[in-house]
């Protein structure tokens, strides 16, 4: 008979965690229900500064405003953050996105220099882009590596960037937009260092000469020209022109909707950019097309 209890017991207490960590992401109907929007995210360049504030930070809070709800940030990382808005553990092979066990629902909205790259939309759908994005190789600034002089023809320059990382040790982050598999690096005769630190330390770990060279997304990128002035600089480009965006269950289409809305009449009335000249005020220098029309 105690045998009994105690195995009922603990069917009710399993039901009762899943239940309140739901295996799946709330739309918009049950947000409002709720009275609460949970954002995804972690400390990275000015998005999220890990001190509560951050463009990503803001945009969100001020999304969960526009609903009628109370904002709540959820910490997570890079590893499980998709697992953590879409209830599944995830496994990427050659590029294609595997759906594993069930996971616990710890979100609503991943919000934070997210990568629109193809393993990601197959599991996740994305919002209107709110940040331009690209892969680029840098350097420390006394490092012999010259930066390679723009052709006008991305694939070539590209070529060019990637022809200087043969023999040479290149920074790269697995399971992040700077995962070396998706630029195939190996290709070029690097000698790849898969860094096992956090994305926001990859240009600190640069300086330290973990590696001569490193490659870095924009908004790392110009986090670090701004906060390290004159001990690092661009050599070129590894990828093309990328955008970055809020990411949605597929069981959430309102919420998308109701989100692509509110970035849009953010877009059209000053909020957007505001927020752009605060934590990213050179980012219009190098993607002027991406901000145009905006106030």
């Amino acid at each position: 008979m105690k045998g009994l209890l105690k195995k009922l017991t603990y069917l009710f207490l399993a039901a009762s965690f899943f239940s309140g960590s739901a295996l799946y992401a709330a739309d918009l109907d049950e947000v409002k229900k709720n009275g609460v929007l949970r954002h995804i995210g972690l400390p990275y360049a000015n998005f999220n500064t890990g001190s509560g504030d951050g463009m990503e930070a803001e945009l969100t809070k001020l999304f969960a405003k526009s609903l009628g709800v109370k904002y709540e940030f959820v910490q997570s990382d890079w590893g499980p953050i998709v697992q953590d808005l879409i209830g599944k553990k995830v496994k990427v092979v050659n590029g294609k996105a595997e759906l594993l066990e069930d996971a616990p629902v710890r979100g609503d909205i991943i919000a934070n220099g997210f990568t629109i790259i193809p393993w990601r939309q197959q599991v996740v759908n994305f919002s209107t882009p709110t940040f331009p994005n690209q892969i680029w190789l840098v350097a420390r600034a006394d490092s012999p590596v010259r930066p390679i002089k723009p052709t006008k023809n991305i694939d070539k320059d590209i070529e060019l960037t990637k022809a200087l990382m043969n023999g040479r040790s290149v920074l790269t982050l697995e399971k992040t937009c700077l995962d070396p598999a998706l630029y195939k690096l190996s290709e070029t005769g690097a000698k790849i260092v898969c860094f096992q630190g956090k994305l926001n330390e990859i240009a600190p770990a640069l300086l330290n000469k973990d590696a001569e060279l490193s490659i870095l997304d924009v908004p790392d990128a110009l986090v670090a020209l701004d906060k390290w002035k004159g001990k690092i600089k661009i050599i070129g480009p590894v990828s093309g022109k990328q955008q970055m965006a809020a990411g949605f269950s597929k069981d959430s289409p309102k919420l998308l909707e109701a989100y692509n809305a509110f970035i849009k009449k953010a877009q059209s009335d000053g909020t957007y950019l505001k927020l752009i000249k605060k934590y990213y005020p050179t980012a219009r220098n190098f993607f002027p097309e991406f901000f145009k029309g905006m106030k």
